[in-house]
């Protein structure tokens, strides 16, 4: 199919979200739901020629409105059945209309200058007046600021400075190598003579303690024959606790192994009541599971009654 030159080119479907008062709010809103034809005449939007001011008009009362700058993109979705949504736009602009506002703001002066960083200073302060700080939900109150913070500068060092800081290190680096090659020597030396002087020191102390010798054989053996009488009690203190434990723990593994041959009676019983295959089936796997587990209680039993018969043997 081909087109036509008079054909008019197809308007994209742009959106904005549109904050009024409480009371104008409530009008549009019931205007809308209603369905009215004439919602036209009843609202009407003009912009300004600067693209951010102009005038709303609800049932021929003006309002002055302001175009500002969402902190992110929110997205608009439509329904028809109110399950299945489609997204229509992204949104990233808000106008909000007030009462008391000026219908038509002072224009700003136009002041021409060759700097063209001078120039885009200007265009971002004036730009800075129509960013929002907030969202469109109570709970995203001064969102700009809380979440979105400002990155950090970098700071970078010049080379001459680095290079000088290099040349120091490396200089001090060398320095400190010669004077501790130095000083390893000398405390290398001290210490060869030191060990020497204890060795000789050693030797006549060797010759004075081989005379008390055998009066300090006599004091090992007595402190040896009372550390084993010691030993031997604190074993046998320590076999006791152990048995104990091993009591404590076999009492609790027969008032378990009790719960779970009472549960499985139980589960028997049941099964012997239902008709239900199905029912019947998942019945009894939960059975075939209490069963195994009487198993598994009965051999941790065995073996912990082992343990103790072996403890109570020594």
């Amino acid at each position: 199919m081909s087109k036509g030159k008079d054909d008019a080119p197809h308007e994209l479907e742009s959106q904005f979200v549109l904050r009024l008062p409480p009371e104008y709010a409530s009008t549009v809103r019931r205007a809308v739901q209603s369905g009215n034809v004439n919602l036209k005449d009843r609202l009407t939007i003009e912009l300004h020629a600067d693209g951010r001011h102009g005038i709303v008009r609800v049932d021929r009362v003006p309002l002055a409105a302001k175009l500002v700058d969402l902190p992110c993109i929110i997205e608009s979705l439509k329904t028809i059945d109110k399950k299945t949504f489609y997204k229509t736009a992204d949104i990233c602009q808000m106008l909000v209309c007030t009462v008391d506002g000026d219908l038509y703001p002072p224009l700003e002066e136009q002041t021409v200058t060759t700097d063209p960083k001078a120039n885009k200073k200007k265009d971002k302060d004036r730009e800075k007046k129509f960013i929002w700080n907030h969202g469109i939900t109570l709970p995203l109150k001064n969102v700009r600021k809380r979440r979105f913070r400002k990155t950090a500068k970098k700071k970078y060092i010049e080379s001459p400075d680095v290079e000088k800081e290099v040349k120091r290190l490396l200089s001090t680096d060398a320095e400190a190598v010669s004077v501790q090659h130095d000083e390893l020597r000398e405390i290398f030396n001290d210490i060869s003579s030191s060990s020497e002087d204890e060795d000789e020191r050693d030797h006549h102390d060797d010759e004075d303690l081989n005379i008390m010798d055998t009066e300090e054989d006599l004091e090992r053996q007595l402190q040896d024959k009372l550390n084993e009488s010691d030993g031997q009690q604190q074993e046998n203190e320590g076999s006791n606790q152990i048995a104990m434990g091993i009591q404590k723990q076999i009492d609790n593994l027969k008032s378990k192994l009790q719960e779970t041959q009472d549960r499985r009676k139980r589960q028997e019983d049941l099964i012997m009541k239902v008709e239900n295959l199905a029912l019947k089936t998942r019945l009894q796997a939960v059975l075939d599971e209490f069963k195994q587990q009487e198993e598994r209680e009965k051999q941790q039993m065995a073996s912990l009654q082992e343990q103790l018969e072996s403890l109570m043997e020594k």
